[in-house]
């Protein structure tokens, strides 16, 4: 419930580092997807205020990372608008970061592990080591998608493709693990999608609005077009320069 919390810092660095305009239809989709995910993942459970402040911080640092994300994607001088050149650069750091935290909680473990570096059979490897590459493969997917729609969009928009994301897993699980939802659960469900539908919506006209608003701006590319045109505008000017003479 408190990882919903992240569309809302998502939404205010994009006002401060100017991203996005403050609009009352952006508000209310936000309102709409945050209260809804909130309503949809309610529980009775029990309050941990030590996650809670973990989930709200981590929530916090994923809105200043989106958002410089989409700053340093957008902006033509850095060069940075292809996905692998992101990835290129801020992959290896990423790398760095997790590695002492992995050696801490996992190293030992691991390193002990009849599965990997003690094991009795080739096959065990090779099959552990094949989940890896492809656990690998999907990560480097998943990182491309993400970057590639930062580039092309916004950060508000990948973070609402993310709860879209959620929303589908946990409406998987009460299909097919028998998870139960109550009415208000619902309700937070369908208050969710409607604010994902008016996001879709509102930004399938500003992208027509400004598809039409580029075209009107942009010359004619056909040349015979333009040749008709100068001939056209040379004739009305004989025409006004005839009467002025005589």
């Amino acid at each position: 419930m408190t990882k919903s919390s992240a569309i809302l810092f998502i939404l205010l660095f994009s006002l401060l580092f100017k991203l996005e305009e403050l609009r009352v239809a952006l508000l209310l989709v936000v309102l709409l997807i945050a209260g809804g995910l909130f309503m949809f993942t309610y529980k009775s459970t029990q309050f941990n205020a030590q996650g809670f402040v973990l989930v709200l911080c981590a929530s916090f640092l994923g809105g200043i990372r989106w958002t410089l994300t989409q700053i340093l994607m957008q902006k033509a001088d850095l060069g940075l608008q292809n996905p692998i050149d992101i990835m290129f650069h801020l992959q290896p750091l990423m790398f760095l970061g997790l590695l002492p935290l992995f050696a801490v909680f996992e190293g030992l473990p691991l390193s002990v592990s009849e599965k990997l570096f003690r094991f009795h059979e080739a096959g065990t490897l090779f099959c552990l080591v094949g989940k890896l590459f492809l656990g690998g493969i999907l990560a480097f997917g998943l990182g491309f998608s993400e970057f590639l729609l930062v580039s092309r969009t916004s950060s508000l928009t990948l973070s609402i493709a993310g709860i879209f994301k959620e929303i589908c897993i946990l409406f998987l699980a009460t299909r097919l693990l028998g998870d139960r939802l109550s009415l208000l659960n619902w309700l937070g469900f369908a208050v969710c999608l409607s604010g994902i539908s008016l996001h879709v919506i509102l930004k399938a006209m500003n992208s027509k609005g400004e598809n039409a608003l580029k075209l009107h701006k942009e010359p004619s590319s056909d040349p015979d077009l333009e040749l008709l045109l100068r001939h056209t505008e040379r004739g009305e000017e004989e025409e006004v320069e005839t009467p002025q003479q005589h």
